[in-house]
């Protein structure tokens, strides 16, 4: 019996496929470039993704990761692993191989040959471009492409979750007081800030996001002491002297073991989890956890934030801080009206992130929604 098309897939394609077909031809004459999917491809890998997403393999959840490329577009070819008889584009097909594929930068390849899409094998390499989607959660799919820098960073462009579309916002990164983080999220001028030190706050609210428990860390001035208004002694863990071993593996100039920065950034977003906030300074100096958020003395409580999201279709908006999901948003944002110099980046246990920055611009606090960019 022939399935049921998921009509988000053809809604989304034309879009994505336009999307691609500016930046290659921007990119044109670089070096790596990936090929061009036609619409009728992203069509058809969107479709057969979404419903694999939807069954499962021993009780598992297929979390799976396709990129659409031929072996030979692959910039190392010896980093291919080829099937002697490819898999058909199918959900059942998809959702057995699932199990084999689904550490993180594994990709399943996918080409078009004879007018038939099929899987052809895995590859850990891509190059610059390359359309990839991958399944995150049942009937959750991320549209993204690599971005070209020795970080290994992704793009995303869109999400899709059932039959709701979320386009990426590129021009979001050009709005009035957009913050670097949000900046290098979207991938967009300033991919050197990757990675540099903004990559840290990046890497931090992936593993905050990813423990599920919800948590706060709010980053303040090494030159400035005057967050301690905001913070109710005593704090419940205080760390002295501060806990540096962040700050020397991200020290300018120094060369660190990418995999004992990933660990020690898990170590540190590990601690937003526990009640209160985490306090960080801007050398990624670790102050204590366990915080306090209270409104400084003489100041006015927040009543309402400007909220910006970079997806299309999406306007500012107004609205009261505790409309974005509760206590710990309510008070990040008293926190930043109160410490003009601070951020803060906040989790909820639903997977929304925001990150929080006084707006001169909008002269008051700016709640940016970036839970689609850390898909």
């Amino acid at each position: 019996m022939k399935r049921e098309a998921y009509a988000a897939a053809r809604t989304v394609s034309p879009a994505v496929h336009d999307y691609f077909a500016r930046h290659l031809q921007q990119a044109s004459g670089g070096p790596h470039l990936a090929p061009l999917p036609p619409a009728e491809a992203i069509e058809a890998i969107i479709d057969a993704s979404f419903w694999a997403s939807l069954r499962r393999e021993e009780g598992f959840v297929p979390r799976i990761s396709l990129a659409y490329l031929a072996p030979e577009h692959i910039p190392g070819a010896h980093d291919a692993l080829r099937f002697e008889r490819p898999l058909a584009l199918a959900p059942g097909a998809l959702t057995r191989i699932a199990p084999a594929v689904e550490r993180p930068g594994v990709h399943l390849g996918v080409w078009l040959e004879n007018g038939e899409l099929y899987v052809w094998g895995t590859t850990r390499d891509i190059p610059r471009y390359c359309f990839v989607l991958e399944v995150a959660a049942p009937g959750l799919l991320v549209i993204k492409h690599h971005s070209g820098d020795e970080s290994g960073k992704f793009v995303n462009v869109a999400v899709l979750e059932g039959d709701e579309i979320r386009l990426i916002d590129e021009s979001a990164s050009s709005e009035p007081d957009c913050p670097a983080m949000v900046t290098s999220l979207l991938g967009f001028n300033s991919p050197s800030s990757w990675v540099q030190s903004v990559n840290v706050l990046v890497q931090l609210a992936v593993s905050m996001r990813a423990h599920g428990r919800g948590g706060a860390l709010l980053v303040v001035r090494s030159d400035d002491e005057a967050w301690h208004e905001s913070i109710l002694p005593p704090m419940t863990y205080a760390v002295t002297p501060p806990f540096t071993k962040l700050a020397e593996l991200t020290a300018p100039g120094i060369e660190s073991d990418p995999a004992e920065c990933a660990r020690t950034i898990d170590w540190i977003a590990g601690l937003t989890a526990v009640d209160g906030a985490t306090l960080m300074n801007d050398r990624y100096e670790l102050l204590g956890f366990g915080a306090k958020i209270a409104r400084r003395r003489g100041s006015e409580p927040v009543d309402q934030v400007m909220v910006t999201e970079p997806v299309q279709g999406m306007r500012p908006a107004l609205v009261h801080p505790g409309e974005l999901g509760g206590t710990r948003h309510l008070s990040a944002a008293q926190f930043v009206h109160d410490q003009r110099n601070a951020i803060a980046l906040v989790a909820s246990m639903d997977g929304r992130f925001t990150v929080f920055e006084w707006s001169s611009c909008y002269d008051q606090v700016h709640a940016h929604r970036v839970e689609m960019l850390l898909r």
